[in-house]
């Protein structure tokens, strides 16, 4: 089978986390670019990709390229590419179209005009016209435009790679699925010590945690690929990569716990933790985080994202300089890590992080931090945060 150009995408930040998981997978001549990472492999390698790929949000397989100025070189352009080779009259299509440029100001307008040189292709050759359907179509055509650079891929995946198909359950603020393997992946999180989120929600980073740990492709839960309904799918080699993945799965010698207060949080999270078949590795009680202590021996890393009063109404000062109390005291030996988007909060926790990263969830400025619980006699290592806190340089942006 012959290598073909791949790209990516991913949320600002992560490119480099991407570019790491591509190689490991064995993807040809990885490039990092900006929210995307440029690959090479055969069609086996965009399954594989598809289905493992933990901090990847969609991978486009890119058909075409030109440039354009106007509606009428758009059109022109659009129409060399034969469509015949993708689609045939009877199927059905969609176009999403992203653009950074002052010559094309309106995606929906460029959506529609590539559409009408795909459908006026095919009318003039056959007579006959594929239909537009945005739901369940059989072809989804990503266009990209920058400035005159106009890009035509075709979408590999459908939607979004977030959707993993385990969740079905949520609370209040669930955490996107990718953005918590990335926070994982970013605290360094392979597995090799006991691992607690104490709010853990409807479980997503205990089930990104837990698929990371056993090395479970990411997306073996899905329902359906977008590649499932193009002309040359092949589903024995599918299945042949599905059974090469589940071959390199591991074991995992130590725990996977969740917390959180609320009964109706925990029945969700059990609910979607037996859904992804990962109820073996992880426990969930129903507790107050404040009210526990560490019930294990030896490093523990604790990753999770706290309510941060946007959706949530709680006392912010006391909850956070109760969260800094209670890892203080009662979580020594422990590397704690959590997301929030209430930048003032964090004053209140009354430790100094060692790491603080920069990123955005939605649409929210938030901060990743790390703060280091030591054991014993360097717990005087704790000082109250000082004013002047240094910002790691990296920037992530989860928009």
């Amino acid at each position: 089978m012959e290598n073909f150009k791949m790209i990516a995408k991913t949320f600002f930040g992560f490119e480099e986390i991407l570019a790491k998981e591509l190689q490991q997978l064995g993807a040809q001549e990885v490039e990092i670019g900006t929210r995307m990472v440029g690959f090479k492999g055969d069609k086996g390698f965009m399954y594989k990709a598809n289905l493992s790929l933990r901090t990847a949000l969609k991978i486009l397989k890119p058909i075409y390229y030109f440039r354009a100025k106007t509606d009428a070189l758009l059109y022109k352009g659009i129409q060399g590419i034969d469509w015949s080779k993708y689609l045939n009259a009877n199927q059905t299509f969609v176009i999403d179209t992203t653009i950074h440029s002052d010559h094309f100001k309106h995606s929906q307008f460029v959506s529609q005009k590539a559409k009408d040189a795909i459908v006026d292709q095919f009318r003039d050759r056959t007579g006959q016209r594929p239909s537009v359907d945005k739901d369940f179509p059989d072809l989804r055509i990503n266009i990209h435009i920058d400035k005159d650079q106009i890009s035509v891929a075709l979408d590999t995946s459908g939607a979004s790679l977030h959707h993993r198909g385990y969740r079905t359950a949520t609370n209040i603020a669930p955490i996107n699925e990718v953005l918590a393997a990335g926070m994982l992946l970013l605290a360094g999180w392979e597995g090799k010590t006991d691992l607690l989120d104490p709010m853990c929600g409807s479980g997503t980073i205990l089930a990104e945690a837990a698929m990371i740990a056993c090395n479970i492709p990411a997306n073996i839960n899905r329902k359906e690929f977008a590649f499932e309904k193009w002309n040359d799918w092949d589903n024995d080699l599918f299945d042949q990569i599905i059974d090469a993945l589940m071959k390199r799965t591991r074991e995992f010698h130590y725990s996977i716990k969740g917390f959180d207060k609320a009964p109706s949080a925990v029945e969700k999270a059990k609910a979607n933790i037996k859904n992804a078949n990962l109820d073996d590795y992880i426990t969930i009680d129903q507790k107050n985080f404040f009210d526990t202590e560490k019930e294990t021996t030896g490093p523990l890393q604790m990753v999770f994202n706290p309510p941060y009063g946007e959706r949530l109404d709680i006392d912010l000062e006391r909850f956070y300089r109760e969260m800094g109390d209670t890892m203080k005291q009662h979580y020594p030996g422990t590397n704690a890590w959590f997301i929030t988007a209430n930048l003032e909060a964090l004053k209140f926790v009354g430790l100094k992080p060692s790491r603080k990263i920069k990123l955005f969830n939605g649409s929210l400025e938030a901060r990743l931090v790390k703060y280091e619980m030591y054991e014993g006699s360097k717990r005087t290592k704790f000082q109250v945060e000082k004013e002047e806190e240094t910002e790691e340089d990296s920037s992530l942006d989860f928009k």
